[in-house]
């Protein structure tokens, strides 16, 4: 089960990434994994605790708890599984030079899902937007090379989790 689970992600991953440069996609999915670099988090966090009172409050103590929650796990597992990047595996050239060297689960695709769900649930915004967006920034880190799908997949998971967990401790208070 395993070894078929390992194939099928790497056909899925030849699938869509390819080391052409030339894609318009490839512009498009490195502009998406910038937008989940975590710069944006941490302003909008400050912008919405600043400016939108008691719901931008509880949001921002939301998003912070749910990281505080989903940081360390993300270190716990991506030492413990130590999954090698593809673009480390089959010696090609990613579109950008990845944080560390392990590739399970994704960080981006973690903290996207878990930044999108924070704020669907405090602030009234169109869920779609978001969850595209979420949904983009995973699906351009297989496009520049850096991650398998499964990773995406996993750290999509993982920052749904820790969002819900995180929800759930705040509405606590």
């Amino acid at each position: 089960m395993k070894g078929k689970l390992a194939q099928l992600d790497t056909v899925l991953y030849f699938a869509v990434f390819t080391p052409s440069p030339k894609h318009w996609w490839r512009v498009v999915a490195l502009a998406f994994s910038k937008s989940g670099n975590g710069g944006l988090y941490i302003l909008l966090a400050l912008v919405c605790a600043l400016f939108f009172e008691q719901l931008g409050q509880q949001f921002a103590l939301t998003a912070i708890l749910a990281f505080a929650i989903e940081r360390p796990l993300y270190f716990y597992l991506k030492k413990r599984i130590a999954r090698v990047r593809p673009c480390d595996c089959y010696a090609l050239k990613a579109l950008l030079t990845p944080a560390d060297k392990f590739s399970l689960p994704s960080g981006h695709s973690a903290g996207a899902w878990l930044y999108a769900v924070c704020i669907v649930e405090h602030l009234s915004v169109h869920w779609w937007l978001l969850f595209t967006w979420a949904a983009g920034v995973s699906l351009s880190r297989v496009v520049v090379g850096v991650h398998y799908p499964l990773d995406v997949v996993v750290g999509a998971l993982m920052g749904i989790g820790c969002a819900s967990l995180s929800i759930f401790l705040v509405g606590m208070l």
